[in-house]
């Protein structure tokens, strides 16, 4: 076979981060603070970031060390996430809004060496530190402003300080491709959080992928990183911003909707991407405090299905298109994104908006497959549904220092354990996760579909649909959901889905809640829905 005589040149983050300083040295990084707003410019984050590893490389830290990060979106967290995989070391994000045992199950997992705390995340640190025998070193980052200038943890090194130590000049080394880059543990909804250990190879081809995808993301942007760091990598848009240049917005610990819609005002933000509840949020404050949001032109929303009330709101009272991708820690994370293709745009509204509301299709270098119990390959016809099985150079092959199992990988495919259905376009469509499908008598209700309808009522302004056991049925769907103000019944919801879904559908009761439960990145957390109402009294029919 006659080789390709192309360079073999090295695919590290190494290169976004040389790019970042010599051709995007005048885009803005901008960082809400407790004192106001913090801003700085490439250019001088990429020689912090050098100074960074050097007084890291001074520590101890050695090729492959785990350094991890307890911190919120920030220009001091932006400097971690380039300076420890640049050097050799491996950047691990940790998601702090995990249980306490999860995260000491976590860094003591990883074998972490030094890791970075932000003052507001102090007092949760302070109670784990005791059960991390590995952890060498712990920088304080102060994200409280004036107020705690100079009030450092006994036995921490402060940021600054840390940072002085280094040199202005520090020799990146040559790294393999290959070599591990970032740690990312899953949320951990049954069993401890496993870990995805990605390479630079991955992060650089995710990061290339994303940008091929119709985003269009530019250096002429302004994006709010919503989406937290320490979650599957804040969808790559880090990494997104050092290879295109676009400004970068972090809100800090400053994540209320009008805190997020202050922002897009005052920072003129062109993209937002977040989960629906983020978002949705963000929509409501604009409804309740207009504010002027005439430069955003597009929101991605991933993490959890796409109403087609957020969807067409946004549009009809702020001209914003929304768009909706689907990922997994596992993916780097992102898998799909959901845009119309050229043929589409001759076709009716109802018929767009049909597709733009599926997962969509897959980045280029990712392959998608559905497969049947019996482990059939089935059609893409857009009705046949089965297990989602993707592969790609972004896609875990195993878990971090977890033996390989049939039940997460088939034959070279990664199982995500979501139900699907793919068109003949190649869209994909998620029906369920497995685990949240409803089996009435034998047959099978979509709770994300059922959820995506009772969100269209106006006075819905959350709902989550669980399987409950039924003596007749087996399962029944119940649907727990959130008003917009009191008033709302039982009967206006079933009134209002009568010709909107099979009546078999029609959840057999409605509870009303003051909010619902929420997983540490925001989802719904359907497990604490289903122990709550595990054997609930269901009415007379």
């Amino acid at each position: 076979m006659l080789d390709g005589l192309m360079m073999d040149w090295p695919l590290t983050l190494t290169h976004f981060l040389d790019r970042a300083r010599r051709i995007h040295g005048g885009s803005r990084i901008v960082t809400r603070t407790a004192d106001g707003t913090h801003r700085t410019t490439f250019a001088e984050w990429a020689a912090r970031t050098e100074r960074l590893a050097s007084a890291l490389s001074k520590l101890g830290v050695r090729p492959g060390d785990r350094v991890a990060t307890l911190c919120w979106n920030s220009h001091e967290h932006f400097e971690v996430y380039f300076a420890a995989p640049c050097m050799g070391a491996v950047l691990h994000t940790i998601n702090f809004r995990l249980f306490p045992e999860q995260i000491i199950h976590i860094m003591n997992h990883a074998e972490d060496r030094v890791v970075f705390v932000h003052a507001s995340v102090w007092p949760l640190f302070e109670k784990l530190r005791p059960h991390l025998p590995t952890v060498r070193h712990v920088v304080f980052v102060n994200d409280a402003g004036a107020a705690a200038a100079g009030q450092v943890p006994p036995d921490t090194i402060e940021y600054e300080a840390l940072l002085a130590t280094g040199d202005a000049s520090y020799a990146w080394p040559d790294l393999e491709e290959r070599t591990a880059a970032g740690l990312c543990y899953t949320s951990g909804t049954t069993g401890h959080p496993k870990g995805c250990l990605y390479s630079h190879r991955a992060l650089v081809l995710h990061t290339l992928g994303v940008g091929n995808c119709r985003l269009d993301l530019t250096d002429h942007d302004t994006v709010l990183s919503i989406v937290p760091m320490f979650h599957v990598n804040a969808w790559g848009l880090p990494f997104g911003a050092a290879m295109t240049g676009f400004n970068l917005v972090f809100p800090g610990r400053f994540m209320t909707p009008d805190d997020l819609a202050d922002l897009i005002e005052a920072e003129r933000v062109t993209y937002v991407g977040g989960v629906p509840t983020i978002v949705g949020g963000i929509y409501q404050a604009l409804k309740q405090r207009p504010r002027d949001v005439s430069s955003v032109r597009m929101m991605t929303v991933g993490g959890s299905a796409l109403s087609r009330a957020l969807l067409e709101g946004f549009e009809r009272d702020f001209g914003v298109t929304v768009i909706q991708g689907w990922g997994m820690t596992e993916l780097s994370p992102v898998g799909t994104i959901s845009s119309l293709k050229r043929d589409m745009a001759s076709w009716s509204r109802e018929d767009q908006v049909k597709v733009r509301l599926k997962q969509g299709l897959p980045l280029p270098c990712v392959e998608t497959r559905i497969v049947a119990d019996d482990g059939t390959e089935l059609p893409w016809d857009g009705e046949a549904t089965g297990e989602l099985q993707v592969r790609g150079p972004w896609v875990i092959r195993e878990y971090y220092q977890e033996p390989r199992s049939a039940e997460s990988f088939d034959d070279g495919w990664f199982r995500t354990g979501d139900i699907a259905s793919i068109d003949p376009e190649g869209y994909v469509q998620l029906v369920d996760r497995a685990k949240d499908l409803v089996k009435s008598g034998g047959e099978w209700i979509s709770s994300v579909d059922l959820e995506n309808v009772i969100m269209g009522h106006p006075q819905v302004a959350e709902a989550a649909v669980i399987a409950v056991a039924h003596p007749k049925w087996t399962e029944r769907p119940l649907a727990c959901v959130v008003a917009r103000q009191p008033g709302l019944t039982r009967e206006d919801l079933t009134a209002y889905l009568q010709g909107k879904v099979a009546d078999w559908w029609i959840p057999d009761d409605v509870v009303f809640l003051e909010s619902l439960p929420k997983t540490s990145v925001g989802k719904f957390d359907k497990k604490v829905l289903r122990d709550r109402y595990q054997g609930h009294a269901w009415p007379a029919p």
